[in-house]
């Protein structure tokens, strides 16, 4: 058990963060394997509730990839992916738009109410959250995946300001010609949501203890990183594969106005009190 003098520590450590933070908006972008395993979806979820009775405003964007890959096996549906983008057909969009916007989505908002927390779900075309055009690779064409062309925050202030936390799931509105929506990467939504709003924090949650200069040693992390340093890590392939989209996530993130940005691993317990409210951090925190 955890001695009482330990505890008050603890917490003692905590307070100057938590009056720093008070009334900030912090962006948590949560999917992948972090919202598998049940246990480590409770931990985030509870802390997302802790931070909101701390007097910070978080604001949950989420994935929901293997979830989509579920639905799409039980309808026999073959899932496509060029240079790791999911190809998004007419009929594989109505999928996403069920899972994303209603299943999952509205699965998190339960949890987080069961947990004693007030959330409300949004999906990235009410109140013309996101409006996208159609994305395309390399001049291949992904079919209905999109690029954010505008974020209207004002939805997100206004669930804020009503005491909620507000859960978005990441499709966007056609141009103003079309009807239906786009599917759009988490990671790049949270990133123009997080600039929008001018958040504090823009903290992804992933399945790495951070940036490593050796993937094979968690003793390499690096802790701190400037922005202008990415292009020179990328190219020395110390950035590569998967974790280049997210780093450069978070370089648009500062670019648009958020004030830092996070890579956390997901899968930790209670990563995010950890880096906001201990003298230690965790993860890679772009600067």
């Amino acid at each position: 058990m955890i001695a009482d003098n330990v505890r008050a520590d603890i917490l003692i450590q905590a307070m100057p963060y938590i009056k720093s933070f008070a009334g900030k908006i912090l962006v948590v972008k949560y999917g992948g394997a972090a919202m598998i395993n049940e246990g480590v979806r409770a931990a985030v979820l509870q802390d997302l509730i802790l931070m909101q009775q701390v007097g910070i405003k978080p604001v949950l964007v989420h994935g929901g990839g293997p979830e989509i890959d579920r639905m799409l096996k039980k309808l026999g549906k073959e899932r496509v992916f060029v240079d790791g983008i999911r190809y998004t057909d007419d009929e594989t969009m109505e999928i996403v738009q069920m899972v994303l916007s209603g299943k999952v989505n509205k699965d998190l908002v339960a949890h987080i109410e069961r947990q004693g927390g007030s959330a409300l779900g949004i999906c990235g075309g009410d109140g013309g959250l996101f409006r996208a055009e159609r994305l395309m690779k390399n001049g291949v064409d992904l079919g209905m995946v999109g690029a954010i062309t505008a974020v209207n925050p004002d939805i997100i202030h206004r669930a804020l300001d009503a005491g909620y936390i507000p859960v978005v799931s990441t499709i966007a509105l056609r141009p103003n010609d079309e009807s239906g929506y786009f599917n759009i990467n988490a990671d790049t939504a949270a990133a123009e949501l997080a600039g929008a709003l001018g958040a504090e924090k823009l903290i992804l949650l992933t399945d790495v203890p951070g940036l490593l200069k050796d993937v094979a040693d968690v003793a390499t992390l690096i802790s701190v990183l400037k922005r202008e340093d990415v292009p020179a890590l990328i190219g020395q392939g110390v950035v590569s594969g998967g974790m280049i989209p997210k780093v450069e996530c978070c370089v648009q993130a500062l670019s648009l106005g958020a004030t830092s940005t996070h890579i956390l691993d997901g899968r930790s317990p209670h990563s995010l009190l950890i880096e906001l409210f201990s003298d230690r951090g965790m993860g890679t925190m772009i600067v």
